[in-house]
């Protein structure tokens, strides 16, 4: 095999561009037109990049039609059916690889429930796109929660390139109204009364579940049940009871949950539950917990300290829903392992108008930081009713997508909703027409700067740009996941294929942006296990004989190379 070797003296002059003017930068980030994408491809010229002792000849292919929905797939014209080459849901047995994920860069996040608890369920979830089993542990016990996660292991065991990552979702301090016999009509206009009083159920009063609800609001709040499917107004209050006045009428049912605009509980994000739950997940050794309602970093150092103490190794994702996280916002994600942006309880504690904008700088934090960032609540919401999605949901996810979240998230369209598969479905191809349209190669100003602290970072970003230069894959080998997730911050072109010889390492990396998690055991000669791997990605059809593919060796814990040394390879199949 031919191969080029970059070791540490590598420089990155010979990848840098010259920056030209203002309107020669403006016009390469322009998207190409469909025309361009689709029908001239075949005029462009491939181009050549020669290197002091081989050729490498990187050409540009041709692109792809991707069909937005799976029925539009049939009615492209015949000519047009060369360029599509997408694998069609239910053609590969579980036991192979599943093309369509390893194709979709942004990952999907299921949330597992009544509609799809069962092993056939979950086994059509993953065949469809599904990257991550959502565990919410608001709903249901540990009985049922352990059903799922033993029906995920058995998937993981099962399937042979294909993995799931397991994330448990804690409930957190939530306020909620109490139980009703049957639900209450309530008409604009009307008074209407909460009360910490225990087991109070009238026509014009309910109890929440909050001792300090009184104390928390103000006369002037605006009270929301469910996000704002209903809102009263605080009129007065007494030492027990919240008099308010109902702005927005509707049906207030049983157990629902409430929020004051623009303030947050003042209750702890780790409630007794929580506790239990997250010993749960870590006897189950699950991958990810999402910490609900987190309001500082000293959250996050508790429960990091608590899975030290009892060595487990589950990565945290704090979940930013709640108006006090927002000014501390750069000390939590930077204390956590990644965040998801709950845009339901963020909407409802804050100002609807500022959700699209503090998901735009969350996620450019998350970016900045090399944290895993995961978009959440209401993408597909119509789908738990509805066979098809609305138009503006099929543009929030593209818009997800475009600003760099490593996953977006489906919650009652999986766990209850009608047409869980079709909704996976939908943001399966959605992901995927939007990532094809995405300029290749680019990263956001100065992203090269931010982790240029230590080797592994420097060459994680010069891999990157070679894989970007040369239009290769990047494979490399990883027992701690630490180079592969510094790959798939850098956002490389091409798929990131990371081979590992731990189990839990590979279902980690299922939620990382671009990264094929790969499990595959190591042997002591480096040449022979390089030679496997890129024999496996042939055979399975990931990569072609005369492609070429960039291979990494760095990192944290060094793989058949000294502590000091580092090296990009370019090898042909």
């Amino acid at each position: 095999m031919a191969q080029v070797v970059a070791t540490r003296s590598i420089q990155s002059s010979f990848l840098c561009h010259s920056n030209g003017s203002v309107r020669e930068r403006v016009e390469k980030l322009k998207p190409a037109s469909f025309y361009s994408k689709v029908l001239a491809g075949k005029d462009k010229k491939s181009f050549n990049v020669v290197y002091r002792s081989s050729q490498i000849t990187a050409r540009k292919s041709a692109p792809e039609l991707i069909p937005v929905s799976p029925e539009d797939d049939s009615k492209i014209e015949t000519p047009l059916h060369q360029l599509r080459g997408i694998q069609q849901f239910g053609d590969t047995p579980v036991a192979m690889w599943s093309k369509p994920t390893v194709r979709r860069k942004t990952k999907i996040v299921c949330t597992i429930g009544p509609s799809t608890n069962t092993r056939e369920m979950i086994w059509k979830l993953a065949e469809a796109g599904m990257n991550v089993a959502r565990l919410n542990m608001s709903h249901g016990d540990h009985a049922s929660h352990q059903k799922v996660i033993d029906l995920v292991k058995e998937y993981n065991a099962q399937a042979k390139d294909n993995v799931i990552a397991i994330m448990l979702d804690t409930k957190g301090p939530e306020v909620r109204s109490g139980d009703l016999p049957q639900p209450i009509t309530l008409e604009t206009g009307q008074e209407f009364t909460f009360t910490i009083q225990r087991g109070v159920s009238t026509a014009d009063c309910v109890s929440v579940n909050y001792d300090d609800f009184v104390n928390d609001v103000e006369v002037g709040d605006m009270l929301l049940v469910d996000g704002g499917m209903m809102s009263f107004e605080v009129k007065s209050k007494t030492e027990d009871s919240v008099k308010c006045e109902v702005v927005d009428g509707g049906e207030l049912k049983s157990r629902r949950h409430l929020n004051v605009r623009g303030k947050s509980a003042t209750l702890p994000s780790i409630t007794e539950k929580d506790w239990d739950d997250i010993k749960f997940g870590v006897d189950n050794k699950v991958d990810f917990y999402a910490v609900s309602f987190v309001k500082d970093a000293q959250v996050v150092h508790e429960l990091k300290n608590y899975l030290k103490s009892c060595d487990a190794d589950i990565h945290v994702i704090v979940k930013i829903e709640s108006a006090d996280s927002i000014p501390n916002l750069h000390s939590i994600i930077t204390a956590s392992d990644g965040a998801m942006v709950a845009r339901g309880d963020l909407g409802a504690e804050l100002p609807i108008e500022e959700v699209p904008l503090l998901q735009e700088e969350i996620i450019r934090m998350c970016r900045s930081m090399g944290k895993a960032v995961i978009v959440a609540t209401n993408m597909l919401e119509s789908m738990i009713v509805h066979p098809t999605p609305t138009r503006a949901e099929v543009s929030d996810i593209a818009i997800a997508v475009r600003e760099g979240a490593d996953a977006v998230m489906l919650s009652g369209e999986t766990a209850h909703g009608k047409f869980p598969l079709k909704a996976v479905t939908v943001m399966h191809t959605v992901a995927l027409r939007t990532e094809a349209t995405i300029p290749g190669g680019q990263m956001p100003p100065n992203f090269g700067q931010v982790f240029k602290n230590h080797m592994s970072e420097m060459f994680a970003y010069h891999a990157t740009m070679m894989s970007n230069t040369l239009g290769t894959s990047t494979v490399v080998f990883t027992r701690s996941g630490y180079m592969a997730i510094l790959l798939s911050h850098y956002r490389p072109s091409g798929t990131i294929f990371a081979f590992t010889d731990d189990k839990r390492i590979q279902q980690r990396l299922a939620l990382y942006q671009g990264a094929c998690p790969i499990y595959m055991e190591f042997s002591d000669d480096a040449e022979e296990t390089f030679t496997r791997a890129l024999v496996l990605l042939q055979n399975q059809g990931m990569v072609k004989e005369g492609e070429e593919v960039a291979l990494v060796q760095s990192g944290r814990q060094p793989i058949w190379r000294f502590q000091s040394t580092h090296n990009i390879q370019v090898r042909k199949i």
